[in-house]
């Protein structure tokens, strides 16, 4: 039978030494929209220890044309300097978007500063590895792709449901992931320009998107050296579209 007489208990290793539990949770991932990050390089005219910035991207379709598409946000803030985008299971990435806002509010109203990038991943982290450990629960069934710009400059992590984060200069996840990786590693260069970031975020998208990619079916979320994590409407995106057409 292999592992699959392992793959219904969530804290027993099988012989293989996996949780079987994880494998089915990355698989929700990998069923999900596709989400991708683009880290900003450092300027080369810039002086020392400044960069551009980080840009999130990721599809938005929709169940039925009859949903509002206002009422649906895959790309939401967690600070404002901090942003995160998920694949997989909606219902689970609210759960982790809260705990996130409340251990970064726990943050700063005992240091009076922002909570730094890292270590709100980390608390992110150590929330989803917890249920990869306990009785009565099961791991989450998302990964996050976490945007964020402080005093160590720009930064962009992804966080999978076991509890593994890593730092990335651009990473895909989602159900293209294979051909979005693909794509980012002949585009990307170091020192990419925010707006040049968006251009191959949208590029990228394109690779495997069914249909025509317009500004309510896909969503792009900026953060650059003003610190200042948003999403940009609409017509923004629309703007962009034609530049890259």
């Amino acid at each position: 039978m292999g592992d699959s007489q392992y793959s219904f208990s969530l804290t027993t290793f099988s012989p293989s030494g996996k949780l079987v539990q994880i494998e089915h949770a990355l698989t929700a991932v990998g069923s999900g929209q596709t989400s991708l990050g683009i880290k900003g390089g450092f300027l080369l005219c810039a002086p020392a220890h400044t960069a551009n910035g980080v840009v999130i991207a990721t599809e938005k379709k929709l169940p039925s044309i009859l949903v509002d598409e206002t009422s649906v946000q895959k790309i939401q803030s967690l600070t404002p300097n901090i942003g995160v985008v998920y694949s997989g299971m909606g219902p689970d990435s609210r759960v982790l978007v809260r705990k996130s806002r409340k251990q970064a509010e726990q943050y700063y109203r005992l240091y009076k500063e922002p909570i730094p990038v890292t270590q709100l991943v980390r608390e992110t982290a150590t929330v989803m590895q917890e249920f990869t450990q306990s009785g009565g629960v099961r791991p989450f069934g998302v990964s996050l792709l976490v945007a964020g710009y402080d005093d160590k400059g720009p930064q962009l992590y992804q966080v999978d449901p076991s509890g593994s984060y890593f730092s990335w200069k651009a990473s895909a996840m989602g159900k293209n992931v294979s051909n979005a990786k693909a794509f980012l590693e002949k585009r990307y260069t170091e020192g990419v320009e925010l707006d040049d970031a968006v251009h191959t975020a949208i590029l990228t998208l394109k690779e495997g998107f069914e249909g025509q990619i317009t500004g309510k079916n896909i969503e792009i979320g900026v953060i650059g050296s003003d610190r200042i994590f948003r999403v940009l409407s609409s017509s923004e995106v629309e703007d962009y579209l034609q530049e890259v057409e």
